[in-house]
């Protein structure tokens, strides 16, 4: 008899107490996953000695966990963090009043997003467990995220999650890191918690990630790492207000009263955007040029952000011709695409009407369209808090700072780096940055270097370095972040692979490139946002000398091996979690994004130059120039032909240079959908197609937009084939809103002065004309990303060459900023800090129409005579670029 047979024996004669997901089931998905084939994780988990509980859990988790979670981890893991739920759920007084399908869904589960998982359940569950034991739900709740900001504060990263236990090593972390941090303590508690992000706003071009949690009965939100005296409070109420869509996956096939975004095989993605905003479902019909439903037709609902057409929702019509969304109050782009045809319009949320959307253009027909997109109407729902209240909260805030500020003090120094440096002979200017980066992983990029510290010459694939040389050439090949989490062993374990590669190369390439291309492609242990490992060590015991070779001369070879070794896991992935190589030649399985992964890891084993391209995501190898890969039965590894698409743009005042993602994007049409080219963030019209950039021939949306002061965009789509070297004309609407007077700003309104230490008056320091004034908080992430917007603006706000005066409320509040403050290296020379201790301008700009809250940040642009032109309020992206949209009309 068949294990996982004898399994279902055994559990079908067991009374469960799990509503939400039945025990049959999970059962039957279990079995329905493994058949009479798991894989090794599995079978260890049928012939452990579990009790009852122990085994429900586990069935669950087995049932639905993403293919590398299974294979990736080993079922002890599992089983450690199954028993400390089942610990929490009795060692709280809340844990039996939580529903098996809130438990099951939000406890248990150990992933969040698409972290790495780790071990801070096991070790933080005592310390938090002390903390609430005595409290109710709501209090607890409220505690644990208190603990949350004594450990980690706001600071923007790349977009690969890290774990929460590398969070707390470095104190930071972007939202989508607090709110995994958030999640994971709380239900370390036994509180049913769930990350809820939306993918993009429409009113501003940024997303945002945050936590519910389930207290008795219901959810609420909060700010994660973000106290605030209550629930449903946080800075993001009102953007959250606008919100067109925000949704959270959830392990498993969940059955809760929320509207159901998308069902997959093992993962339920749902709609919460009515806990935050007004919502309707709107209607689409497909139809053919003859007005002919179109049953089938791949249809997107999409929302204008950082200058592309956002993908949030994706499905097929039905027989009729038909989808639909529910979705805020605001504009969204649907695109729809049939059999080389496809069309694009418009879709207001919400609209009584059906949209009849034609698909009315061929594939390689070239167009151009104007769209007027708006977002939802702005809405102040902040929650009263009384100031009692607020002001204890932010008495607690500023002693949690204190205690994360005296923790981020013991991180290396310049004098112990260079120490460090003197000791064993490393260049102080290449090594202090890796160290800096590493936060409070100082001591593994110590460890490594020293134990790297050697002058054996290492030759690898004709570039010559001491081994010493080459760790730092690997350590500079990974990300910021990448430093934060990266351990002695991994790195060290790919150092010494480095001579097993050949020693010749028989590339046609200068030395120089020669090196760039062997430390970036062939030795750096990052290709991707995976989870680092030690996979050049393991696939070198993996495959055989004689394969290897044989894949060294034609990495053809590996993706044949990799086709006939390696099945495809087809159930949809929706949050990009990788196999890690090994694992998915030991598993003989693996989805396909890492199929990909796997190949560039084999090249790079065996010695060949390999990548996954960060602009279109193609497998490619190099050989004389870069090869795409393909894993399907079509394959052809030829790369398509590149042309040169240059870009032709005639200049605005103040937008001399267009930046891509802010201004302008390009995707190509794959299928009829456009797919976003992802090139770097700093890239602009000036550096990337001012002079043209080899693009791969096909059709291309290259879309520009301008978003006005309300939020709203006036967008230009074109549409053009691309099939030799090609000028293309970009395009910026010029914005709508014309500078009007909007309010009044006393400009002899005094404020303290941080480098005279004196009182002085606005005037005083402006001079006669416009000025800019923005009341900021401390280290709040919508007072970060002002600062961080203006850093970006930089050149042009210096150009400007008038004060941009930035008051925070009191001393403590900028002191608690200016302990950060090189966060910031780039703010231009035009900005003047100072305290409003006196009130004076909050008291006027809160107190005035331009304003329904006294929420901060707030901006304005006036001038000596008392105008104001310009105002925004609370969280906005990309102000630096809307003030100079202003600057341009004075």
């Amino acid at each position: 008899m068949k294990l996982p047979h004898i399994f279902a024996i055994v559990v079908l004669s067991i009374s469960l107490s799990l509503h939400a997901q039945s025990p049959d089931e999970a059962l039957a998905a279990f079995n329905l996953r493994y058949g009479n084939n798991p894989p090794t994780p599995v079978k260890a988990m049928l012939r452990l000695p579990l009790n009852n509980a122990q085994r429900q859990a586990l069935t669950f988790l087995y049932a639905y966990m993403p293919w590398a979670d299974v294979v990736d981890y080993d079922v002890d893991f599992f089983l450690r963090h199954a028993d400390v739920a089942l610990r929490a759920r009795k060692a709280t007084a809340w844990g039996a009043s939580v529903p098996d399908r809130e438990w099951q869904h939000f406890v248990l589960p150990v992933r969040v997003n698409n972290e790495f998982m780790d071990t801070f359940r096991l070790a933080f569950y005592d310390e938090l467990i002390s903390r609430v034991r005595n409290l109710n739900m709501t209090d607890a709740a409220l505690e644990v995220n208190h603990w949350c900001h004594e450990h980690l504060t706001y600071q923007p990263s790349d977009a690969r999650t890290s774990a929460p236990l590398t969070s707390l090593r470095t104190a930071t972390g972007r939202c989508g890191e607090e709110s995994t941090l958030a999640v994971a303590a709380l239900r370390t508690v036994g509180i049913p918690a769930r990350q809820v992000y939306t993918p993009r706003w429409a009113h501003s071009d940024d997303n945002h990630a945050w936590v519910e949690v389930w207290i008795d009965g219901r959810w609420y939100f909060m700010g994660a790492c973000e106290p605030a005296p209550k629930l449903n409070v946080a800075w993001f109420n009102q953007p959250a207000a606008r919100g067109m869509l925000m949704n959270t996956t959830v392990l498993g096939r969940y059955d809760g009263p929320e509207d159901v975004v998308k069902q997959f095989p093992r993962q339920t993605t749902i709609n919460v955007t009515e806990n935050y905003a007004p919502v309707a479902r709107s209607y689409v019909r497909v139809v053919d040029d003859k007005g002919n439903a179109v049953e089938g037709a791949d249809i997107s609902f999409r929302i204008y952000n950082y200058a592309e057409f956002y993908p949030v929702f994706e499905t097929q019509t039905n027989a009729e011709g038909l989808a639909s969304m529910t979705s805020g109050l605001g504009d969204m782009i649907v695109w729809a695409s049939h059999k080389q045809r496809f069309g694009l319009a418009v879709l207001r949320g919400g609209q009584p009407d059906t949209l009849n959307l034609c698909l009315n253009h061929a594939e390689g027909e070239a167009f151009d369209t104007d769209l007027a997109i708006t977002p939802p109407a702005e809405s102040h729902n902040y929650p009263f808090v009384a100031p009692e209240e607020q002001a204890a909260c932010d008495k607690r805030l500023a002693a949690e700072d204190a205690l994360r500020a005296a923790y981020v003090a013991t991180f290396a120094h310049d004098d112990r780096i260079r120490a460090f440096c003197n000791r064993f002979a490393y260049d102080f200017n290449e090594v202090a940055p890796l160290v800096y980066n590493a936060k409070g992983n100082y001591d593994a990029i110590f460890d490594i270097l020293q134990q790297a510290c050697s002058n054996e010459v290492i030759r690898v694939c004709g570039v010559s370095q001491s081994k010493k040389q080459w760790a730092v050439a690997l350590l500079r090949s990974l990300t910021d972040k990448d430093m934060r989490d990266i351990t002695a062993p991994t790195l060290l374990s790919h150092l010494d692979a480095l001579a097993t590669l050949p020693q010749q190369h028989t590339l046609d390439i200068a030395p120089d490139s020669l090196k760039a291309l062997v430390e970036k492609y062939v030795a750096s242990p990052r290709v991707a946002v995976e989870q680092l490992s030690c996979w050049r060590a393991e696939l070198g015991r993996l495959i055989p000398k004689k394969l290897q070779k044989q894949m060294r001369a034609n990495p053809i070879r590996i993706r044949e091996w990799i086709n006939s070794h390696v099945g495809t896991d087809t159930d949809q992935n929706s949050r990009y979690i990788c196999t890690l190589p090994a694992k998915a030649i030991s598993s003989g399985h693996a989805e396909a994004y890492s199929k990909g992964l796997l190949f560039v890891a084999m090249a790079r084993t065996v010695g060949r130059a390999a990548r996954i391209d960060e602009v279109t995501g193609n497998v490619q190898f190099y050989d004389r120039g870069w090869t795409t890969v393909h894993f399907d039965d079509h394959a052809t590894e030829a790369q398509p032909r590149e042309v040169n698409l240059q870009l032709n743009y005639d200049a605005q005042p103040y937008i001399a240079d267009p930046h891509y993602y802010t201004h302008f994007t390009l995707s190509r049409l794959k299928n009829g959908q456009p797919s976003l080219l992802e090139y770097p963030e700093e890239a602009t019209w000036a550096s990337t197609f001012k002079t043209g950039a080899p693009t791969a021939i096909g059709n291309y949306l290259l879309l520009t937009g301008t978003r006005e002061a309300n939020g709203s965009v006036r967008a230009h789509a074109k549409v053009f084939a691309l099939q030799k070297d090609t000028a293309v004309a970009l395009q910026l609407n010029r914005a709508t809103d014309k500078i009007s007077v909007i309010g009044s700003y006393n400009s002899e309104n005094t404020y303290f002065d941080i480098i005279s230490q004196t009182e002085k008056s606005v005037l005083s320091s402006t001079g006669r004309g416009y000025f800019a004034v923005a009341l900021l908080t401390a280290n709040n992430e919508p007072s970060t990303h002002i600062l961080h917007d203006l850093e970006a603006e930089r050149k042009a706000l210096e150009a400007w060459g008038r004060t941009i005066l930035v008051l925070f409320p009191n001393r403590a509040e900028f002191d608690a900023w200016n302990a950060r403050r090189d966060e910031y290296p780039n703010l231009p020379n035009n900005l003047v800090f100072g305290l409003d201790t006196n009130n004076a301008s909050a008291n006027e700009l809160f107190g005035s129409e331009l304003t329904k809250t006294s929420e901060r940040p707030l901006l304005i642009v006036a001038d000596t005579f008392n105008r104001v032109v310009f105002c925004s309020q609370g969280y906005t992206i990309g102000i630096g670029s809307r003030l100079l949209k202003t600057l341009s009309q004075l």
